[in-house]
């Protein structure tokens, strides 16, 4: 009896040990600076998206409110100059908290800068000749140049699902722009130009990013900093020659709160909300991660359409619809094939096995404990 008794106690002190040991090496998991690791998995989603929709609908209504400043039009290049200044000191004191070091190449960075540079300048320019609504659909379909680049140039073969996502994307595409077209005083084909350059750039931007954070274990912020502010460096000798610099300065300093002021907000919740993109990626998965951003677009485009003044029309509903589904079909092809059947089986006699065990320890420790009271 005084055998069992003590098998028994060695056991409880190996699963307190155990429990101790999982508890010390529990993964860190941090919303900007709070610590959420001992939340359970529904508070942490529930807070990340709470935290992704109250940084992005700020960026997207700041965003769109500046350029309904009176002459703004043809300084979206400037405003992303700022915003570069912005994202490069906020890069710079991160690093400097972490101690973070360089380890990708200063070659990689010059192409990621010129990448960046183009996405964000595209992007803020398009505004000054499109509709908010249709900027971002068009940033919901970056899906398109990532295939057809991917096809192109590493020669990768898709599923049926994947060509289904891309149609779906194309036709709600053309239907929405064919809609703003329409009833848009401010549409222009300028601003589809421009955000399909954006979208180019953002493609490119995306493989050459995950490529060199894979390969050279490469932290967020520092991709941050070197990426932001040699952009930067580009914009600002660039615009330094054409006469674009001297130009925007004097129109922003007669509105300095609404083009400075409005910028270092849109700046700060950009880089906040990213932070919290990345955080939700990583404790729930993309799934979770792309309905959020969906639904963050859809209020977005209602944000836009309620606060500012722009004519409305039912097309722009279901051929919104039509991205959004070629959105979840994108992600269901790529989420399909990570839980294969045996993986599955496999998982399940895993847990059958531990259940039985938890069933017979639980047994012998009951009887253990009736035999101790005899």
């Amino acid at each position: 009896m005084s055998v069992k008794l003590s098998i028994e106690d060695e056991r409880n002190k190996g699963s307190i040990q155990g429990n101790a040991n999982r508890t010390d090496t529990r993964t860190e998991i941090k919303v900007l600076c709070f610590d959420i690791s001992s939340l359970s998995q529904i508070r942490q989603v529930v807070i990340c998206s709470v935290g992704v929709f109250g940084f992005y609908l700020l960026y997207g209504y700041l965003q769109e409110l500046i350029f309904t400043l009176d002459g703004f039009k043809p300084y979206g290049w400037y405003l992303t100059l700022v915003q570069f200044a912005y994202y490069t000191v906020f890069g710079f004191v991160e690093t400097s908290v972490k101690n973070v070091t360089r380890k990708i190449p200063i070659k990689t960075y010059l192409l990621l800068a010129m990448l960046t540079l183009g996405t964000m300048g595209f992007s803020n320019s398009s505004l000054g000749y499109l509709n908010y609504p249709t900027q971002v659909i068009f940033k919901c379909c970056k899906l398109i140049p990532v295939l057809i680049g991917s096809i192109l140039i590493q020669h990768k073969r898709y599923g049926l699902l994947d060509f289904a996502a891309a149609g779906c994307m194309c036709l709600g595409l053309t239907l929405f722009t064919l809609a703003d077209s329409q009833v848009s005083p401010k549409f222009s084909v300028l601003g589809v130009c421009m955000i399909s350059c954006a979208l180019l750039c953002d493609a490119a931007i995306g493989n050459v990013q995950e490529k060199s954070m894979k390969q050279y274990k490469a932290a967020n912020s520092e991709v941050v900093l070197y990426s932001y502010s040699i952009g930067f460096l580009y914009l600002l000798s660039v615009m330094f020659f054409t006469g674009d610099l001297h130009q925007g300065i004097n129109f922003c300093s007669q509105h300095p709160l609404e083009t400075y002021g409005y910028a270092l907000l849109f700046s700060v919740s950009g880089y906040l909300g990213i932070q919290i993109v990345l955080t939700l990626v990583r404790t729930s998965g993309a799934f979770a991660a792309a309905t959020v951003t969906t639904c963050r677009k859809a209020v977005s485009i209602i944000i836009s359409f309620m606060f500012f003044d722009k004519p409305f029309t039912f097309q722009y509903v279901w051929s919104g619809m039509l991205v959004v589904l070629g959105i979840y079909i994108n992600v269901y092809s790529k989420n399909r094939g990570k839980t294969d059947i045996p993986e599955l089986f496999g998982n399940v006699q895993r847990k059958l096995q531990h259940l039985l065990i938890k069933l017979k320890y639980n047994k012998y420790s009951s009887h253990s404990h009736t035999l101790a009271h005899v």
